[in-house]
Parts: structure tokens; C-alpha cells; sequence
């Protein structure tokens, strides 16, 4: 049965049991600090489980993009490892939110896997909560006997919490749950071996496909247990495991899902799936991240150096190093496979067809890149491994190539094992783990309880329409930050304040009470559907009737920058061309940045065409055409455009400029003269094909022009108001680059002058020329001096001290030759020394530098460097 089918079965058995199919989430979450990317088909039905929203149908059914490299649920280093983990994967779920529970969750999950797909029950294991004494949670016995009508005693076994209670997280909703297990292994292993001893042992034939989560408990903060007010089913299947089930395989990587990927790569590569398991492994890699990374990107997640864009560029990078290290590709390559995942893709997720040449271009830029970071990472570990006298990489150097360069420990061992070296791992992972105590610490926050003042009572948000009302808390919390600092978060039942999303900022303001006590409120959020106001403080009496309001001037800002980034967009589109979508903004009240896909920079024309088209919309007095609760497919018939990487419910939001039709929950001017004009600060590439523009309107763009004449004028004065200022602005730079390179002549003529006065004055020690004086030169001449002397003297120590610009500098050569034969490095010696100016330095260990803060310690440090050498590394002499 083919993939396709499989999942079409899925969806129409559902639809027969009366639930509502829905499209998957996107990968990269929003409105959840505690996820980056969707790791669980139920992820996008939080607000549903914690009560937040009232869902418009009870029972609905989906597949939905999973991604797990962080956290709890991480399998990347087991990918391409083993046959059957995957980082990117399908979940195909069906849900219930207060309606049915484990009676039909556990009837339909037989009925599909064994009446509609006939796999075979001699097969299947379940596993069911054995029960806790510690959580006062007893054995689920109604699960046991539902089973007990399809299964024997000696196929339903029992595990404890680990295995079969599920939790969403250290809080929040929770509850046992029951996994569906399928035995591959061929009818002599099973009679060999009893399955039921395998199950849950990682055995690669004996596999968990379905998860069955009944969610009746909500985990509190202080660890106890609550029983929700709802009962809930969230189930989970493995798509690609279940594709592995039914076509008869033992491996993901052997079903249709895979195969087109792979004789792909067969055909790039010249290596034939299945000839060894080090390129088999490579093989499995690559497939697997080509589909992480695709998605991702076409999800509106770029590779970048923080946070969710970290991760993906560190899977891409793991692929690009497999494929250099296992498959002899040294060029980039892996950007080629897109087309044949994009078509194959089609029929479910058409994002990729439709973001495919956007996707083939930022890969290939990454690509390219990270090759040139190998090239240099292998110059400095073949370097260290030339001047290792100790058969070990010491764990801090594996782990400098591992943060710098990108090199995996695995890729270091790997070619220091060539050479017959061996690394410090336990070195590497103490710095490791430095490393990531570090992120931890940054990140960590104590959130408390949500103490509930009125139940089922969801926030209206009124805030298109009014900036202030009278409001009542419904719920609070106190959370206390990584920098120990204490917010609560506050619900009302109402409210004005725009929260964080789209691009724009929250709006801030103050709540006060009738008696007149002010609560400040400094930042405005969305969590799974919760509209939460930050607040420092929190009311005496959480149960009054307080006046909130917003911050009209700091919403009137943004408003106006968020429209112009509307207004904005339409330029781009008519002035670049209609590829240009937008990927990103963030929209403050000050100015506002718009990241939009365009391969080449904008020439000042171009840019001079936008600002003209936007101020000329400005000028027209263009009034908002706003739009409420428009289906979407209208919305869209109507040429609307969608924000990147946006999940969009039934109905939307529609503002229009005139020519800019958009999809936004934003806040917007009335009338595009409010904005007053619009200027563009700067533009630049911020990612392969993605380029930013950042912009200032109202009364930024004001102070801004104000400034600006106030400069020119300034400028006017000083050259005597010439009537030709740009001219002579110009013969200005002419004559000082002149000077500029007669400086530069008289620099290296002074360095020349230094260096024959330095030859005088070398000494000898232990077979080697050692030289150690101050000179009269600034830091940089001071570089080219040692390299000169070096080249004039060979096998030389020398240290050089300068006080140039009123901070001691100074500098250690040491010949390579030195470096090998005597162990010496120069980054040690410049550290011994350094203490004398009261300063640390670095560098290689062949050169190095340190500045410090005691100018009058380093004509000490000179005369002590002769004795430093000889004492510390050159005993015999």
C-alpha cells in the first residue's frame, strides 16, 4: 500500500466517524515560549486542552509536521544511526475535546489497523498504565478491559510512568496513556522469542506506531496532580513507521517515503544504498535533514545563529558533513534533491512546490558556506594535529572546532584518527556541558500556577475599535525570570492592549483601580490563545474593576509603521517583481524592519522608486478598508497575500490600502496620511535570497529629517558654504585617501627603520635568535615588524612592546619550527608575561598579542622575557 493511500485511508475512516480534517501546523510554533517547533501532532490544540479556547469542533483529525532535535524529545544523534528514528516526521492524530474518550479511542484504533489496513493481530502488543502509587494514579483498568475484548492477558502489558503516562511538559494537562506496538520479525523469530519481552526494548521489529493519550489530570507547578473538568483523547501515529508496517519493510528508509529521496542521492553520489553501513548511514542522513530542512524553510524558518534557526542550520550542516566525509561530496550538491522531495510532496503539503525555488537557493548559499568553514576547520585541526607531541587533541581544542567551526566531536575524531591521534572526550564534554549549564541559566524562569478567579471566561480583544475600558482579572500568575526578576501575568475578561504577534510588538499601558492605584503594563503577549499583561506588580484586591488603557501614542507609532510595512510590500512586489514575498517584520513604535525573498541588492534607484511608491500611497490619503470575518478562500479569491509560514483559521481579517490587500491581525492608521512619510534607513542581505529593509514614518521620520538638515547645514558652515557642496565633499575624500596611502608609506619606512635597528640588538639562547625590546609603532606595524624579523632571523623568539595610543601592547613571535621542536607557544608566554601589564591575550601558537592597563610594567616585562623563556621552556640553556 503506498504512502499516498495510507494516508488517504486515515482521513477518510475519520471523516466517517465524524471528524473534521485540518491542515498541519506549521513547524515553528508562535504563541508558546516553551516549544520551538512543533513536536507532537497535539501542539496546536493546547489552548483547547487547557481550556483557553472552546474548540468550534470536538472531533477533528490531521497529520502534522513533527520536528525532534531539542528538549525532551530529541532524536537527532540516533538518525541515520539506526533504521527507524527520523528528526522530521508525520503524526497522523485524531482528537477529542470533551467528546468521546477511551471506549471509541481504543474501538476505532483496533478497527483501523486491523478491519481497514488487515494488518495481521497476532502482530500487535499494547502496552497500559500499570498505576502509581507516588501520584496516587491507579492502574487504568478501563483501558485493560477494553482491550481485553480484542487481546490476550499476555498482549496487554503493563509500565509504569515513564512509558505510559504522558505529560506535555513539566505542567499542564496530562494522563496515562496506551501504545500499539507491531512485531515484524519473521514467524521463526517470534517463535523463538516472545515479543511481549521485546516491547519497549528499542528493538528495531518490535515498534511503538500508535500512541493513545487519554488526558483527564493537569500537572501543577508544586508536582500534585488535578482532575480536569473535561476528558480529552490526543492520539499520535507514526506515519512513516505505519508505511514501514504496511509495505512489509525493516526499515522507514526502505518504504516509498523515502526510496525516490535516496536513489536520488544514489545517482548524485555514485553510492549504492545497502554496499556499506558507513555510506548507508550518510545515505539515511542526508535524506532525513533534506526533509527537517525543507520543511522548515518553507515554514518561514530560516538557517540562522539563534535559537530555532540555530537548529536547522545545524542539521543542514550535519548532512553537508556526512555527505563530505562519507560520500566524497565536496561541492554542494544536497540543494539538487529539493525538486524531487517538492513532487513528491505535492499532494499533501504544496508549500514546498510553491517555496521550491526559494528553498533550492537558501540551501545552496548555506551549503556553500559551510563547505568553506570545513575547509578552515580542517586547516586548524590538521595544525594542531602537526604540532601535537602528545597523541591526544586536548578537549578544549575539539571543542574550539566544534564552536567555531562547526566540527562535530565525531568529525575530529574521525580524522585525528587517520593520524593516528586520539581525543580528549571527557575534556570536550566537560566544556560541553559549561556550555550548556550556561544556555540553561539564561533561560531559566520559575512559572507558577494560573490561580483561576473565574472559569470558562475567554478574553475578548476590543482593542481595533477602543484604547481603554473598565476590565476584571480572570486569571494570574507570578513568574519569576532568569534574572530574578518578578512579572505576573494577568488575564482580563476584556482588552485593548494588542498582543505580541505578526511582527508587531505588544502594546504597553497601565490598569487603575477606582480609588486610583496605578499597575503599569510593561509588555502585552499571546500563550496558546491567553492574552497575557505583563505587569510587575500585582493588586491588592485581584477582584476589582480596574480601568484599563492603553498607551495611545506608542499604539499610534506602531500602527503607522505597521501600515507602512503593508504599503511597503506593494512597492517591493511592484517595483522588484511579483517574487518577492514577504518572510519577516518587527514592528516597533520607533521604526519597523521588513525581511522580504530577493537575490541581489537594491540599487539606489530601486530603493529611491519604493520610498516614491509608498509616499505617494501616503499622499493620496488612502482610508483602511477593513474587513472582519471573511472566509478565507474569499479572502485569498480576492488576491489578499498571507503572511510566511501563518497558520489561518476558517475566517480572517482583511485590511486594504488600495492596491495592498493583506491577511493581518495587526493594528493600522484609519488613513494612510497618518503615517506622514516614510523613509528607508538601510538595506542588506540578511540570509541567502533574504534581504531587510529598516524604516522610520511619523514622527521618527521627523526628528530624523530634522537631524539630517540640522548635519547638512552644520556641514555647509564648516566648508563655507560653497555653492557646490557635494563636489567639494569630494575632492575632500580624494585628498584624504591621498594622504591616507602617503601615511601608510611612511608607516612601512618606520618599521623598516625598526627592524634594522632590532637586527643589533639580537641575542642568543639555546640555538635560537631571541629578540625582546620596546618600539615606537602602533599594534598593527608591531605585527608586521615580528613577521619581518622572523623571515630575516628563522628559529626566533621574539617579543616586541609598544605604549603607542596610551595602553601597553605586546606581542610573542615564536617560529613554527620552535613551535614543533621545543614545544613552545606563544599564547602561553604572552600570558606568563602578561601579568606584568595586568593583562591577558591570545592568538596562535605561533603568534600571539595581549593588551593591558599597567603602562608601567612592560618595560619590566621586557627585560623579563629572556629569563621567562629560559626558565619556564628551555631548561638546558
Amino acid at each position: 500500500m503506498k504512502s499516498d493511500l495510507i494516508r488517504k485511508k486515515f482521513f477518510e475512516f475519520f471523516q466517517s466517524k465524524k471528524h473534521r480534517i485540518v491542515d498541519s501546523a506549521p513547524l515553528v510554533v508562535k504563541d508558546d515560549p516553551t516549544l520551538m517547533f512543533n513536536n507532537a501532532g497535539m501542539n496546536q490544540f493546547k489552548e483547547f486542552f487547557l481550556g483557553n479556547t472552546k474548540p468550534q469542533h470536538r472531533r477533528i483529525a490531521d497529520t502534522q509536521k513533527c520536528l525532534r532535535v531539542s528538549g525532551k524529545h530529541n532524536d537527532l544523534e540516533q538518525v541515520g544511526i539506526d533504521t527507524y528514528h527520523h528528526t522530521f516526521f508525520e503524526m497522523l492524530g485524531n482528537w477529542s475535546f470533551g467528546d468521546y474518550f477511551k471506549n471509541e479511542a481504543i474501538t476505532w484504533a483496533w478497527e483501523f489497523l486491523i478491519d481497514v489496513l488487515k494488518i495481521d493481530k497476532d502482530r500487535i502488543y499494547v502496552t497500559i498504565f500499570e498505576g502509581s502509587s507516588t501520584e496516587e494514579v491507579s492502574f487504568d483498568k478501563e483501558a485493560y478491559d477494553l482491550w481485553k475484548r480484542y487481546l490476550d492477558d499476555n498482549r496487554i502489558l503493563k509500565f509504569g510512568k515513564k512509558e505510559n503516562f504522558w505529560e506535555m511538559g513539566e505542567q499542564g494537562p496530562c494522563g496515562p496513556c496506551s501504545e500499539i506496538h507491531v512485531d515484524l520479525r519473521s514467524k521463526k523469530e517470534r517463535n523463538d522469542t516472545d515479543g511481549a519481552t521485546l516491547v519497549n526494548q528499542d528493538h528495531p521489529q518490535v515498534i511503538e506506531i500508535w500512541n493513545l493519550v487519554f488526558i483527564q489530570y493537569n500537572r501543577l507547578s508544586d508536582g500534585l496532580l488535578a482532575i480536569l473538568p473535561e476528558k480529552h483523547v490526543d492520539t499520535g501515529m507514526g506515519f512513516e513507521r505505519l508505511c514501514m508496517v504496511l509495505q512489509k519493510k525493516k526499515s522507514t528508509y526502505d518504504t516509498d517515503v523515502f526510496i525516490p529521496l535516496i536513489n536520488e542521492i544514489e545517482v548524485f553520489t555514485g553510492f549504492s544504498y545497502g554496499s556499506s553501513e558507513q555510506t548507508d548511514i550518510a545515505i539515511r542522513v542526508l535524506a532525513d535533514h533534506l526533509r527537517t530542512i525543507c520543511f522548515s524553510i518553507a515554514d518561514g524558518q530560516l538557517p540562522s545563529n539563534k535559537d530555532a534557526g540555530y537548529v536547522i542550520r545545524r542539521i543542514l550542516r550535519r548532512a553537508v558533513r556526512y555527505s563530505f566525509s562519507y560520500l566524497r561530496m565536496k561541492k554542494p550538491f544536497i540543494y539538487r534533491l529539493v525538486p524531487v522531495l517538492s513532487k513528491q510532496m505535492q499532494g499533501i503539503f504544496p508549500e514546498l512546490k510553491r517555496e521550491q525555488n526559494f528553498i533550492v537557493n537558501v540551501i545552496r548559499e548555506e551549503e556553500k558556506s559551510f563547505l568553506k568553514t570545513l575547509e578552515q576547520g580542517l586547516v586548524r585541526l590538521n595544525l594542531l594535529i602537526e604540532n601535537n607531541s602528545s597523541g591526544t587533541i586536548r578537549g578544549f581544542e575539539a571543542f574550539e572546532l566544534y564552536d567555531t567551526f562547526g566540527f562535530p566531536l565525531d568529525l575530529t575524531t574521525l580524522v585525528a584518527k587517520e593520524k593516528g591521534l586520539k581525543v580528549d572526550q571527557r575534556g570536550f564534554d566537560k566544556h560541553m556541558r559549561k556550555q550548556q549549564d550556561r544556555a540553561r541559566e539564561a533561560k531559566s524562569s520559575l512559572i507558577g500556577d494560573w490561580i483561576i478567579l473565574k472559569e470558562d471566561d475567554f478574553t475578548e480583544f476590543i482593542g481595533y475599535d477602543q484604547l481603554e475600558t473598565k476590565v476584571r482579572i480572570t486569571r494570574y500568575r507570578r513568574i519569576k525570570t532568569a534574572q530574578k526578576e518578578e512579572v505576573y501575568h494577568l488575564v482580563f475578561n476584556l482588552t485593548p492592549f494588542y498582543p505580541e504577534g505578526g511582527g508587531q510588538v505588544g502594546d504597553k499601558g497601565y490598569i487603575r483601580t477606582l480609588n486610583g492605584t496605578t499597575h503599569y503594563i510593561i509588555n502585552t503577549t499571546k500563550e496558546n490563545n491567553l492574552i497575557l499583561h505583563h505587569s510587575r506588580t500585582l493588586p491588592d484586591n485581584v477582584r476589582d474593576i480596574f480601568q484599563a488603557q492603553v498607551d495611545s501614542q506608542q499604539r499610534i507609532r506602531t500602527s503607522c509603521n505597521h501600515t507602512a510595512t503593508h504599503l511597503l510590500h506593494s512597492a517591493l512586489r511592484r517595483v522588484l517583481g511579483e517574487h518577492v514575498v514577504q518572510k519577516g517584520s518587527m514592528i516597533h513604535s520607533r521604526e519597523f524592519r521588513f525581511d522580504f525573498s530577493h537575490f541581489t541588492k537594491l540599487s539606489s534607484e530601486e530603493i529611491q522608486k519604493i520610498e516614491d511608491f509608498v509616499n505617494n500611497r501616503i499622499s493620496e490619503q488612502i482610508a483602511l478598508d477593513e474587513r472582519r470575518n471573511v472566509p478565507f478562500d474569499d479572502a485569498i479569491n480576492q488576491g489578499a497575500i498571507g503572511l510566511f509560514g501563518e497558520k489561518y483559521g476558517d475566517t480572517v481579517r482583511m485590511i486594504r490600502f488600495g492596491p495592498s490587500i493583506e491577511l493581518c491581525g495587526g493594528t493600522h492608521v484609519t488613513n494612510t496620511s497618518e503615517i506622514w512619510h516614510l523613509k528607508i534607513l538601510s538595506e542588506r542581505a540578511i540570509a541567502s535570497g533574504i534581504r531587510r529593509i529598516e524604516a522610520i514614518t511619523g514622527d521618527t521620520a521627523k526628528s530624523h529629517l530634522l537631524e539630517r538638515t540640522k548635519t547638512l547645514q552644520r556641514i555647509d558652515s564648516l566648508l563655507g558654504r560653497p555653492k557646490k557642496i557635494v563636489e567639494v565633499i569630494t575632492e575632500l575624500k580624494d585628498q584624504n585617501h591621498q594622504l591616507r596611502k602617503q601615511l601608510e608609506k611612511f608607516k612601512q619606512l618606520e618599521v623598516q627603520v625598526e627592524v634594522d635597528r632590532l637586527l643589533q640588538k639580537v641575542q642568543k639562547m639555546d640555538e635560537c635568535n631571541f629578540i625582546s625590546s620596546m618600539v615606537s609603532v602602533d599594534a598593527t606595524s608591531m605585527r608586521s615588524m615580528a613577521f619581518l624579523l622572523n623571515k630575516k632571523l628563522n628559529n626566533a623568539i621574539i617579543f616586541l612592546g609598544t605604549k603607542h595610543g596610551g595602553k601597553p601592547v605586546i606581542s610573542c613571535l615564536v617560529s613554527k619550527g620552535l613551535v614543533r621542536s621545543k614545544g613552545l607557544d606563544a599564547v602561553q608566554l604572552v600570558n606568563r608575561l602578561g601579568s606584568y601589564i595586568e593583562g591577558r591575550g591570545g592568538g596562535q601558537n605561533f603568534y600571539a598579542s595581549a593588551g593591558g592597563k599597567n603602562v608601567k610594567g612592560i618595560q619590566q616585562l621586557i627585560d623579563s622575557a629572556i629569563e621567562v623563556c629560559q626558565q619556564e621552556f628551555l631548561l638546558e640553556a
